[in-house]
């Protein structure tokens, strides 16, 4: 068994979509990014190729490359975790934790946590999201952390 981290953080930028796990949330402003800047899906990705050692998602997604323009970062991390799951991982567990002010994240989190085990094929009760605010010290970004538990299979 092996652990990982991840983390990322995006601005936030009138015209952009808000995404968490590929899971739109109504809201003004959405994350800005090279790709649709989803920054759950990127901590994750993050999380699972760490727990791997197999790099990150910099490494396998680098933001130089045109061809992310505007990626799908849900679609970036089903690519991710077959990377790993070709090297004989499965994910067995995933916590994520959620930190901005605005939107609220608690309304979507079955949908979210449903994405993300989807994504990963896991069951929905081995994944887990969380939302935390920052009380006003930092209204105009979004930060996403996940932990995850690697296992052989």
């Amino acid at each position: 068994m092996r652990t990982g981290i991840g983390y990322d953080i995006h601005r936030l930028k009138r015209g952009r979509r808000f995404l968490l796990a590929g899971a739109e949330i109504p809201y003004f402003k959405g994350e800005d990014g090279h790709s649709d800047g989803d920054v759950l899906a990127h901590a994750v990705c993050d999380a699972i190729l760490g727990a791997s050692a197999m790099g990150d998602i910099g490494g396998l997604f680098p933001s130089n490359n045109p061809a992310y323009k505007d990626a799908d970062s849900m679609d970036l991390l089903r690519k991710a975790f077959s990377c790993v799951k070709k090297e004989g991982w499965k994910v067995a567990s995933l916590d994520c934790v959620i930190i901005c002010d605005n939107p609220k994240v608690l309304p979507f989190r079955d949908v979210i946590r449903n994405s993300l085990a989807a994504a990963l094929e896991m069951p929905f009760d081995c994944v887990f999201v969380k939302g935390k605010t920052t009380e006003g010290f930092r209204k105009n970004a979004v930060e996403a952390y996940a932990v995850c538990l690697l296992e052989k299979q």
